[in-house]
């Protein structure tokens, strides 16, 4: 079966909140400015969509004063624009201000049907096969979607004090990944409404399901972990080793 072709009369833009300190990392450098296979953990993921022909630019939410984005963007690549938005308390605040100053910026045409795709600044193990995928399965998608991982361990709920109170039954279970990818206008629309409503979405389908809607699930790569402990830089140092030498090949 022949998989529909991306649609290009749409632009695809690149959303990367990048506000959080990153406690459980226990470094006193946000974890996004974390060395990691040469690079900080912010430029490796932001090299995947620059390097991606499909993206137009990218904008990154940072907390007003960040010393260490300042000293970066000055080395990142320049041939696509890379625009900058305040971060926010939260990540959907985060979101929303990028989606607005996006949205606001005159010498750019862009439009509410054009794509945004989310995507954690301390995901950098990101390939360019997972971005093609979601975004020719999502192409003809008006509620957009996101790429996830179905469970395949069992799945306990406990209580507070960490004791199991049941075992989840895991079929049709999936964990979410990003990027998330929907039409600019919707996903900016929902983030409004749920902020409005003191829903604190922890994620950009969250706030799109908070409309009623049903995002696609598009099955993604193990390897897009997301760095939260410090375990997980080593093995995404591993994870990009490997994906360098099988686009070497």
């Amino acid at each position: 079966m022949i998989s529909p072709a991306i649609n290009s009369d749409k632009q695809y833009w690149a959303i990367i909140p990048a506000a959080g300190v990153g406690k459980r990392m226990g470094s006193k450098v946000p974890k996004q400015y974390l060395p990691l296979a040469g690079k900080t953990v912010l430029e490796q993921t932001l090299s995947v969509f620059l390097q991606h022909p499909k993206i137009s630019g990218i904008v990154v939410a940072i907390t007003q004063g960040d010393p260490y984005w300042q000293e970066l963007q000055s080395e990142l690549e320049n041939h696509k624009p890379i625009l900058q938005a305040p971060g926010g308390s939260e990540r959907c605040h985060s979101v929303l201000n990028a989606l607005t100053y996006l949205s606001k910026q005159k010498k750019i045409d862009i439009t509410e049907q054009d794509w945004v795709l989310v995507h954690d600044a301390a995901r950098p193990c990101i390939n360019s096969n997972d971005i093609d995928r979601l975004m020719t399965q999502l192409s003809e998608t008006a509620s957009g979607g996101l790429l996830g991982l179905p469970m395949s361990d069992t799945v306990k709920r406990c209580n507070a004090e960490q004791q199991v109170l049941e075992t989840v039954e895991r079929n049709d279970l999936w964990r979410a990944l990003t990027p998330q990818m929907f039409p600019l206008g919707l996903l900016k629309n929902a983030l409004e409404q749920a902020i409005e409503n003191n829903e604190l979405v922890t994620d950009e389908a969250s706030a799109i399901e908070f409309l009623g809607l049903k995002p696609k699930m598009v099955e993604g790569s193990a390897n897009n972990i997301k760095i939260t402990h410090p375990g997980d830089l080593q093995l995404a140092e591993m994870f990009l080793s490997a994906q360098h030498e099988v686009i070497s090949i």
